[in-house]
């Protein structure tokens, strides 16, 4: 999802890429790894393990591509000169916090999934003190990849209300938003203006994803009453789930960016996309068909 937004990007600049997909490009082969980036001035990491409920029952596979990979990529940019920018997560963070979590705040990551990511973060911090960016993103949506906010708007056909959490805290980021964030750090990188180390490349404000999912109903033109508010009890699932995944981003002013912006405002951008549209049948006036 991020990566293909990352090229489509890099191609509306003008700046040469080449995006490298799994069967390409194995990151935990460090020979593989030394030759695909040889040549390369900055690196863009988007792949991951992303299953967070597998990682429970699969942690060594998961911290095989989040943090063993991840390791060998850096050493492999730290090799090449190679700036290396890197996709992370907030659940490397407690998420027990009642104000936004800051770019050096104490990580304590409350699951399998977070752990692989937390592995990953330190390897960039230990091989490329100066080169190495990680970008911490969360509640990601968009075109190519499944994701809640087309979640909702397929279900918008298929059932007359939904029950969503509305315990959980975040940010929800458009993907889009993302990779034209990440273009502009690797050019700031490249410039010599962003200093390396941690970001925060989630949009602004804060919502649950009730409100994320009422939001996407209203613009949408769905009657945004059909979303129901609950709490994470009546949906139990194999990893515990941050409750509170806002960021700060302060950091961005160091690299002369601002941060993203409000999630609200990303949200509408995005719903413009016909991917993004609402499904025939979806009844707008409160009840599907």
């Amino acid at each position: 999802m991020l990566g293909q937004d990352v090229l489509a990007v890099l191609k509306d600049a003008g700046i040469e890429a080449a995006g490298l997909r799994r069967a390409d490009l194995d990151i935990t082969d460090p020979a593989s790894v030394r030759a695909a980036v040889e040549g390369a001035a900055v690196v863009v990491n988007c792949a991951a393990w992303t299953d967070v409920d597998g990682a429970e029952t699969a942690e060594e596979a998961a911290t095989a591509v989040n943090g063993t990979g991840v390791r060998v990529l850096a050493a492999a940019c730290a090799a090449a000169g190679a700036r290396l920018l890197h996709v992370s997560t907030d659940y490397v963070l407690p998420g027990d916090a009642s104000q936004p979590y800051a770019e050096d705040a104490a990580t304590g990551p409350v699951n399998a999934y977070g752990r692989s990511k937390l592995a990953g973060e330190q390897a960039v911090a230990e091989l490329l003190p100066q080169d190495g960016y990680v970008v911490r993103t969360a509640w990601l949506y968009g075109e190519h990849g499944p994701n809640f906010v087309a979640t909702m708007l397929k279900l918008a056909a298929q059932r007359d209300t939904l029950d969503v959490v509305d315990d959980q805290h975040g940010q929800p980021t458009w993907s889009y938003a993302l990779a034209r964030r990440l273009v502009e750090l690797g050019t700031a990188a490249l410039d010599g203006r962003a200093p390396g180390g941690v970001y925060h490349g989630t949009a602004s404000g804060r919502t649950t994803w009730f409100g994320l999912a009422r939001e996407t109903y209203r613009l949408s033109g769905l009657d945004p009453e059909r979303i129901r508010p609950t709490d994470s009890t009546a949906f139990v699932r194999p990893a515990v789930r941050p409750a509170f995944s806002v960021l700060a981003h302060d950091r961005w002013a160091e690299a002369g960016l601002a941060p993203l912006a409000d999630w609200r405002e990303q949200l509408a951008e995005a719903l413009t996309r016909p991917s993004f549209a609402a499904p025939a049948g979806a009844d707008r006036s409160g009840s599907a068909e």
